[in-house]
């Protein structure tokens, strides 16, 4: 049945979502306020079989807006010492406003406003080539993120150079589908003057997997429209 209430949606609620530029010192302290919090409700919940999630977050909305605890209320209060998972919230909220450089008591309307507009920031960033990996090892192994500096969008007149062949550093997106990248590929061997590995190839675009440029060149070379020389470089076939 279709429902009208709020959805998770992972590639919009997460993937998009504008997550702070932390220090290793405000990462290790958010990590373990983050541990404190799920071992605290899991411990409670071992304790007290009947105590659920739901209990203890109306509790805890409760003792923010100063009503009155039910006498039920009361006990999950006491079974989930839910005073001290507010108190853990508070300092995880307040851990993630100092990552941001915001103050610690911003109202939840302004938090919002913040987050839409660095949100909007990060895309005018992204489709300038500047990715700011959350999980690098996973989503960028090769650790393309780069810098607008790198990008030449500050009004630098840096090069990049491929093959003995230079070009421009504002690198063109990878292609999202495969005839593109085959056709791209094949274009940039073309137009290299000398041949190229896989990563130096990867480099040119923007948001191009080594792996990923590594295979389609075998495939290339093994269809006779590509040639790998005995030192793993490739050209033109």
């Amino acid at each position: 049945m279709l429902e009208d209430r709020p959805v998770y949606v992972k590639t919009t609620c997460f993937e998009t979502f504008p997550f702070p530029e932390a220090t290793e010192e405000q990462k290790v302290r958010i990590r373990a306020l983050g541990e404190q919090l799920d071992a605290h409700r899991k411990r409670q919940q071992e304790q007290h079989t009947g105590l659920t999630m739901t209990g203890m977050y109306n509790v805890l909305a409760k003792l923010r807006s100063g009503e009155a605890l039910t006498a039920k209320e009361k006990t999950i209060h006491e079974q989930g010492l839910v005073s001290v998972l507010m108190q853990l919230h508070d300092e995880l909220d307040a851990a993630v406003a100092q990552a941001y450089g915001w103050p610690t008591d911003l109202p939840d309307a302004e938090i919002l406003e913040r987050l839409v507009a660095l949100n909007a920031a990060r895309a005018a960033e992204e489709a300038q080539g500047n990715i700011r990996w959350l999980r690098p090892e996973f989503q960028c192994p090769e650790g393309a993120s780069e810098t607008q500096a790198e990008l030449g969008v500050s009004g630098g007149s840096q090069k990049t150079e491929v093959g003995g062949q230079k070009a421009s550093a504002k690198k063109p997106a990878w292609p999202k589908t495969l005839p593109d990248q085959v056709r791209e590929l094949r274009a940039a061997l073309a137009a290299a003057s000398s041949p190229v590995t896989a990563e130096e190839l990867a480099r040119t675009f923007a948001r191009a997997r080594t792996d990923r440029v590594a295979d389609l060149l075998e495939t290339l070379a093994a269809l006779g429209q590509a040639r790998k020389m005995d030192d793993g470089r490739y050209s033109a076939g």
